[in-house]
């Protein structure tokens, strides 16, 4: 079997499917509509910071809408995700950045809606 080319993003989509309820067996109040996992890691690699990183695997956008973020402010959903993803983001190579956009399946419709309506 190869190795994944991406291990970071792998990790991400499988713990965001297993805990954010893409998975069979979660949890009713965990379910997820969806995830969206996006490597931005191509677009910082020249920065500062950056200099020195061998890992191409440093930065990431998540779309999450979960029925998990009813009546919590974005604050709070982000402390969930951030949690969830603590030891990728602790590794020595791991996640530099960790870009979120959290909804609610009726924030999401609310979305749909509008965009379509313009």
């Amino acid at each position: 079997m190869a190795q994944s080319m991406t291990p970071m993003e792998d990790a991400l989509r499988a713990k965001g499917s297993h805990h954010l309820g893409l998975a069979p067996g979660t949890p009713a109040a965990f379910k997820s509509i969806s995830l969206e996992v996006y490597n931005d890691s191509h677009k910082h690699a020249h920065h500062k910071a950056m200099q020195g990183v061998t890992s191409r695997e440093t930065h990431f956008r998540l779309v999450i809408t979960s029925s998990a973020f009813k009546g919590k402010p974005q604050l709070a959903r982000h402390r969930m995700v951030n949690a969830l993803m603590k030891d990728e983001m602790a590794q020595e190579g791991g996640i530099h950045a960790l870009q979120l956009t959290t909804r609610t399946p009726e924030e999401e419709e609310a979305r749909r809606q509008k965009e379509a309506s313009a």
